[in-house]
């Protein structure tokens, strides 16, 4: 082998000096007025996890699924810049240049900061990931995407410029407004739009466009987006990964195959078929692919040729290019560009491959990184409180892997099932930090004394995640005589808040009373065989117990919380007599009456006692009365057919083309009520099971359901929906949220950017839900909420539906390389995925659906986070604050604002984040100019600066600036938006305008 070696060695030697001298390639070329120019990207886009892991991906192992290493990637990268001053190379997702950056020398990272600084190295995007825009919740997008932008501006001192956003599939109003412009970006780049829309811009030159997500915001919110022709790879036939099959210049004349004039002519056409789609001069070809450039000088080398042969030629100019200068040129160029409005969904990469079904994909996923979205607000809220540790438990883990689970493959449910395992694995271990967090904050903030000093706390909360099973052991175990279950209820809202909690325990003897030592009104509800058999199966499979008891109640009361602060309630063992006295009525005990009615405040639910079956929501207090009923059905999932092989599969959203099953027509039907909540429990079937409850005080309804294992024993995939139908005449309208904030306007079977045609009548009408869906008519608005990521519809006029669930036996060719089919082990024994989860639905009058939306909305994304102990009620009231707000008394938030990051930096910093939750004109009332007055968010802390930043926190707000550009039909009379004036440092109030975002960095 060693002679072998040799023998090559002195061959290439030789061939060196037969074949002439060392080539210097020019390889410097700017842009050239006049001409073509051809800007090449070098990139690799690098999935933080989709086949394999994040860290396998990093490090280059488990290689027999895909060969991808970016630890080599930006090795290789780095050398092959320092080679060359004329090379550039943009880099996406901050996960891995993290690993990366923190293992190098400081030589090397001295190097890179050359190489940031000389516009050679340029970051894009930027974020901790690349983040879906489906499945995401606009609060994770900018969690994640500061995380990213935090380090690089520590680091390098930059700002990204670009939005690099090419792999998504589809693309948002809210990342083309608030993740684009409000960051500071000038541009988005993107790969995914529907073929349709695709074919279509290419006609008309109008892949490239300004866009205006925001119909609050207009134009003051607009950014330049690059709809890349075909993918985010290069023309074919210039594609030089080491393994590919793209010729290579060969430019040695003494060598055989020499072919510098074909290389060039193919170049030449290449550019030339893309100019013919694309306004001005100026074109982008993206140099790489998925996890490319693992050798880089394999590309640079080839690019270094056609910069230099092409433009020795003459007829185009080519140069190394990046994003920013790319958008800077097309700015520079005076063109008077397309406006596009709304957003980029649903996507389609032919006639039956709606990417659709991603939309709700892994549900049992998206609802754990909602939870955890949800409580990593309220565990920073509460670190920030007491003070980041230096050393110890912190948040920082939990955001994370928060950050890493909004990647495109990561929460949209696309990954294989070990790298889904492994998302889930890292948002387990980043809870449990968090929640050591909350426990010592809340006992650091509860105890009752001087000292701001509570490192040495004895006192240990715990918490439950697993409540919504009935898995809770410090509400389970007995209460020892002389002592009380304590019950911390913090408050993440900025608002004062009533809420119903709901325990499960063991005895229905119990006194539950406040902070005040009143008693409060209690209720229990037997628990079901149904949660029992999930909790015993899922305890077993998820914590490895061996045996488990389920608890016999739930015990519900309801609480009251001041905003930003926490109340305390008292359990104790009662006087030995049972208050197990709640109303059970079963359907087929009361033949005598055709319906039964729930709901004891203004609003009421009628069930049939014949169907059991939902027939109508009325509520006294605004006479909105719609009939309406609820029924679960499933789609058949298409394996493909004669005419197109395309299945349904974790990414699309095919049905066989039957219409969806009804799961049954007669649901078996039980009715309990009581002082605190009405309760309805439907079994639909052997695998779904719901419960629709109307709780005190509640103008709402909360459906909670389960649903699985999903059967494939009759070999059919199966995507399993509930459906309501109104009486209303909806038109083809209803509207759908973008991430959670703005809602749009969707109509079915419509595009607003070209003439459909329609190729999937349900899949093609898909959208994404984060938030809710509503419709409406001239009288009413229907509208439900979500508790999760999902997707959902109107196929008929009336109707609404939510896909809740999928499972199937067909992989949909989209390279994950596996069928979307969940299953859960205890043992040699397993089973399809079971989910839990809710959905909530309002009637209202017609323009005053709003309120109920985005106020709920707040609620259910930041419920209630509950700690637990034991200890004697009157040696506790004695010795801890019971009751107490960070805010001052009296004070909160107007019901239009949202508090949606307060975060202790590592520089001591505080970054806070205020949201008008409407747009304009969405509501009479709440649509309209809010103040907070930051002195009294904090009580008992003194602001000494507050300064407005970026939504990223990198860069102060006044420097910010924007390009401009001209659009066609611009007349210069949009009316300008509301927005907050600046900040008086001395009176320190905050004034947000309609879907405004204010982001402050503080020091105290």
């Amino acid at each position: 082998m060693r002679d072998s070696a040799l023998f090559v060695l002195v061959c290439c030697l030789y061939l060196k000096t037969v074949g002439g001298a060392y080539k210097k390639y020019n390889s410097g070329a700017g842009i050239v007025p006049g001409k073509l120019n051809v800007h090449l990207v070098p990139h690799s886009h690098d999935d933080v996890g989709w086949l394999k892991t994040v860290d396998q991906y990093y490090v280059g192992s488990n290689n027999s699924i895909q060969g991808a290493c970016v630890q080599n990637v930006l090795d290789s990268v780095v050398d092959a810049l320092l080679r060359d001053p004329n090379r550039k190379f943009v880099v996406v997702e901050m996960a891995f240049f993290q690993r990366w950056w923190t293992e190098q020398s400081a030589e090397i990272q001295e190097q890179v900061k050359k190489l940031a600084d000389a516009g050679r190295l340029e970051f894009i995007n930027g974020g901790w990931c690349m983040h879906d825009e489906a499945a995401t919740h606009y609060i994770d997008m900018i969690d994640q995407t500061t995380l990213g932008h935090r380090l690089i501006k520590e680091q390098f001192d930059k700002v990204p410029r670009a939005a690099w956003q090419i792999d998504p599939f589809g693309h948002s109003a809210v990342q083309g407004y608030l993740l684009g412009a409000e960051v500071g970006f000038d541009s988005v780049h993107f790969a995914r739009v529907d073929y349709q829309d695709r074919a279509a811009r290419k006609n008309a030159k109008t892949l490239e466009v300004i866009w205006r997500g925001s119909k609050t915001f207009g134009s003051s919110s607009q950014i330049f987006a690059n709809a890349f022709p075909v993918h985010y790879s290069p023309p074919d036939g210039f594609h030089f990964e080491v393994d590919d099959f793209s010729l290579p210049v060969q430019d040695n004349p003494l060598l055989f195959d020499y072919n510098v004039d074909e290389r060039v002519t193919d170049f030449i056409n290449a550019a030339m078929t893309q100019a013919n789609v694309t306004r001005t001069n100026h074109i982008m070809w993206t140099m790489g692919d998925d996890f490319q450039y693992q050798y880089a000088e394999s590309w640079f080398r080839q690019m270094d040729k056609l910069v230099h042969y092409v433009n020795k030629d003459g007829r185009v100019n080519a140069l190394y290019s990046t994003p920013s200068i790319y958008t800077d040129a097309k700015n520079d160029a005076n063109e008077t560009w397309p406006l596009k409005s709304h957003d980029y969904f649903p996507y389609a990469d032919s006639q039956n491959a709606y990417w659709t079904g991603y939309f709700t994909s892994r549900p049992a996923l998206k609802r754990f990184v909602r939870m955890l979205s949800g409580y990593y607000l309220a565990a920073r809220q509460l670190e920030f409180m007491v003070g980041r540790r230096s050393n110890g438990s912190n948040t920082y883990s939990l955001g994370d892997a928060l950050g890493i689970a909004q990647h495109h493959d990561a929460v949209s449910g696309t990954a294989k099932q070990h790298t889904t395992n492994d998302y889930s694995k890292r948002l387990a271990i980043g809870v449990t930090e968090a929640e050591a967090v909350v426990s010592s904050a809340l006992s650091c903030l509860t105890e009752n004394n001087s000292s701001d000093n509570c490192e040495d706390s004895a006192l240990t909360f715990s918490q439950c995640q697993l409540v919504n099973i009935s898995y809770c052991p410090p509400t389970e175990k007995d209460i020892p005589e002389g002592k009380s279950l304590v019950v911390v209820a913090y408050n993440p809202l900025a608002w004062n808040r009533t809420d119903i909690v709901r325990i499960p325990v063991n005895s229905s003897d119990l006194v539950v009373q406040d902070s005040s030592g009143n008693n409060i009104d209690t209720q229990y509800l037997d628990l079901d065989n149904v949660t029992k058999n999930v909790r015993e199966f899922y305890t077993k499979a998820y914590l490895g117990l061996s045996s488990d008891t389920a608890p016999k109640y739930w015990l519900i009361f309801q609480v009251s919380v001041p905003p930003l602060g926490w109340n305390t309630y008292f359990i104790s063992k009662g006087a030995g007599k049972g208050q197990h006295t709640v109303g059970i009525v079963s359907a087929a005990n009361s033949p005598q009456n055709e319906t039964i009615e729930i709901g004891s405040g203004n609003l009421k639910m009628t069930f049939s006692t014949s169907s059991g079956q939902l027939q109508r929501m009325y509520n006294s207090r605004t006479g909105a009365d719609v009939p309406l009923q609820q029924s679960y059905l499933w789609y058949g999932s298409s394996t493909g057919d004669a005419s197109d092989s395309q299945a349904s599969g974790a990414y699309i959203f095919r049905p066989n083309g039957a219409p969806p099953t009804v799961v049954s027509r007669s649901v078996p039907l039980t009715v309990t009520r009581g002082p605190l909540v009405d309760e309805v429990h439907q079994q639909f079937n052997e695998w779904i099971y719901q419960v629709t409850r109307i709780y005190k005080d509640r103008e709402h309804a909360e459906l909670e359901f389960t649903i699985g294992p999903i059967p494939l024993d009759d070999g059919v995939g199966k995507e399993v929906i509930t459906q309501l139908t109104a009486n209303m005449v909806t038109d083809k309208v209803f509207y759908t949220d973008s991430n959670g904030r703005d809602f749009l306007k969707r109509v079915r079977d419509f595009r607003e950017d070209w003439n459909l045609t329609v190729t999937q009548p349900v899949a093609g009408n898909y959208y994404p839900i984060n938030l809710g869906i509503y419709t409406l008519d001239k009288k009413s608005e229907l509208s439900v909420l979500v508790d999760r990521a999902t997707g959902g519809s109107s196929i008929k006029d009336g109707e609404i539906e939510l896909m809740l669930h999928r499972r199937m036996l067909a992989d949909d060719g989209r390279g994950v390389g596996e069928a979307l089919d969940e299953s859960v082990c205890v043992g040699s024994t397993c089973q399809g995925l079971t989910i839990r989860g809710n959905y909530y639905i309002s009637i209202n009058q017609i323009g005053e659906g709003a309120g109920w939306r985005r106020t709920t909305g707040q609620e259910i994304y930041s419920p209630l986070l509950l700690a637990f102990t034991q200890e004697n009620m009157e040696t506790w009231k004695g010795s801890h604050l019971t009751k107490a707000s960070t805010m001052e008394s009296e004070y909160s938030l107007p019901l239009n604002v949202a508090l949606i990051t307060l975060q202790e930096l590592d520089d001591g910093s505080v970054l806070l984040r205020l949201a008008h939750l409407y747009e304009e004109g969405e509501d009479t009332t709440y649509s309209t100019l809010a103040k907070v007055e930051l002195k009294k968010m904090f009580n008992g802390k003194t602001i000494k600066e507050a300064k407005e930043m970026s939504l990223t926190t990198n860069q102060v707000k006044s420097d910010m600036k924007n390009l401009s550009w001209k659009v066609e039909g611009d007349n210069g009379n949009e009316p300008s938006p509301v927005r907050g004036g600046p900040v008086d440092n001395s009176t320190l109030v905050v004034e947000l305008g309609p879907m405004e975002i204010r982001t402050f960095l503080l020091k105290f």
